[in-house]
């Protein structure tokens, strides 16, 4: 496939600026099962290429499933007459950054192929691990689900480079539901929203070992339909690292797109509060507080070996000891923040992608993690009994229920499924419909303790969505439990 990417890039006409083309095959599957009953089985593949060409300073694009000669000169044709289009309507030109050619490849290291493993054992694993949830007939609905996908991505461009590479991700995970009168409780194992999802393979849904977990899954539901209520008031707060890895999404991650820092995304998702001018300066989180972004951490699913710019796989400090540092980026936006920030001069750090052969590669999130506590020279590596044990009142929070946040990313509400009472430093009563809220940089900043790589882990975030036409990208969060002072928990007046 990589002999016939270089092809379709030979027909494109030597006039243009820069060229490149990708041929991507995408295969998935997809199980669900809810009230013992297998309520879906999915079987999908799509195969198809897209060019991308770059000319008198605009873009064009076309995308295609049809390979023939005709079918390819069509496609070429199309994303040349974009470029005549869009030159009309030309503000500034488009300038990329000077990668050179890169070539290599590159294939998720799995144990296991999950498109292997026969059908009938997932779906005994499923149905067993769905059923062991009803512990009482107040859970009302279980539910289980596994995916798998692998896509093989074949990368050519006028500048030289030369890339092919084969991604595979597996995920699953459990969640029940329990009714008494008007109450209604949810539970999930091992995370909300389809569960845990790495860049592994099926080993990942063994570990996960979802019947052994059901039962106490299915139990704190119903537990949580008399528990108490979530206290209201300004108190201590230790999020769980499931839910710390939704937070750096929404807070960080989304907030650290140079495409939306520069407007590019503003008529649909919104912008940023973190503008170009508050690079190297702004106190983005405490001293402790080191964000990055890292396509080369093992599982993660933002892990991969080149983006779809054919940029390798890098770490990048976002913030480092709480100062903002860095966006990600691509290889047309990095040029344009020099142009407002002349002391940013480096090339694209590589988190260009695409959803699929059809649609145009953007700036999406690799794994933005929250590095653990006792590294980067700062902090102590806390373990999370003793960071409850150093709490003299505060809540613990795990697993996300609902959440809201601004378009600037600034201003954000959080809920999560579960909580526990801290009190003087032991963990207490459990409660329900627990919730905070908070002001992104004031949030980070009140942050005063991180556990340890021990107690580190990378969750799997599989639907976020971004763009026009709208895409769904895979993305990663390593995290581990933290402590935030002083947090409004609960209805609060402001």
């Amino acid at each position: 496939m990589l002999k016939q990417a270089e092809e379709i890039l030979s027909k494109v006409p030597s006039q243009v600026d820069y060229a490149d083309v990708r041929i991507v095959q995408q295969d998935s599957e997809d199980i669900a099962t809810k009230d013992g009953v297998v309520e879906a089985l999915e079987s999908s593949s799509s195969q198809g290429y897209n060019i991308r060409i770059l000319k008198n300073g605009v873009w064009g694009f076309a995308a295609s499933h049809d390979m023939s000669e005709t079918g390819i000169d069509a496609t070429i044709k199309k994303a040349l007459t974009i470029t005549e289009a869009s030159l009309k309507h030309k503000t500034t030109d488009v300038c990329l950054d000077d990668w050179e050619a890169v070539k290599g490849t590159y294939k998720t290291p799995i144990k296991e192929d999950p498109f292997q493993v026969p059908m009938e054992e997932k779906l005994q694993l499923l149905i067993e691990a769905d059923k062991a949830q009803r512990v009482s007939d107040k859970i009302v609905v279980s539910q289980a689900s596994y995916q798998a996908n692998r896509e093989r991505k074949y990368f050519a461009a006028t500048n030289g480079s030369r890339i092919d590479q084969e991604i595979i991700w597996t995920g699953a995970g459990i969640e029940a539901s329990a009714v008494e009168g008007t109450e209604f409780q949810n539970r999930s194992y091992p995370n909300s929203f389809r569960g845990q999802n790495q860049t592994r393979g099926f080993e990942l849904v063994r570990e996960l070992d979802l019947v052994q977990h059901a039962p106490q899954v299915g139990q704190e539901a119903v537990n949580l339909l008399t528990a108490d209520i979530c206290p209201s008031g300004e108190f201590d707060l230790i999020l769980d690292s499931n839910q710390l890895a939704l937070q750096i999404h929404e807070s960080c991650g989304h907030a650290v797109e140079l495409d939306r820092a520069l407007g590019y995304e503003a008529s649909y998702a919104g912008t940023s509060f973190l503008t170009p001018e508050k690079l190297f300066e702004f106190q983005y989180g405490s001293p402790i507080v080191n964000l990055t972004a890292d396509a080369t951490v093992p599982g993660g699913l933002g892990t991969f070996g080149y983006d779809d710019e054919g940029v390798p796989a890098q770490r990048t400090y976002l913030v480092k000891n709480g100062i903002f540092e860095d966006y990600i980026t691509s290889r047309d936006t990095v040029t344009k923040l020099h142009e407002i920030n002349k002391q940013y001069n480096r090339k694209s750090n590589g988190t260009v992608r695409a959803s699929s052969w059809s649609r145009l590669p953007m700036i999406r999130m690799t794994n933005i993690n929250l590095e653990p506590g006792g590294e980067d020279g700062t902090g102590k590596a806390w373990k999370l009994d003793e960071l409850i044990a150093d709490t003299e009142y505060g809540i613990f929070m795990s697993t996300n229920r609902s959440w809201s946040i601004d378009d600037k990313r600034y201003n954000f509400q959080f809920g999560t499924e579960i909580a526990w009472e801290i009190k003087n430093g032991t963990l207490g009563r459990m409660l329900k419909n627990p919730t905070y809220q908070g002001i992104t940089p004031q949030f980070w900043n009140s942050c005063d303790a991180i556990c340890g790589r021990d107690e580190w882990t990378v969750w799997g975030t599989p639907n976020c969505g971004k763009g026009q036409p709208s895409q769904v990208m895979y993305t990663g969060h390593g995290a581990s439990p933290a402590r935030f002072r002083n947090v409004k928990i609960g209805v609060v007046k402001w």
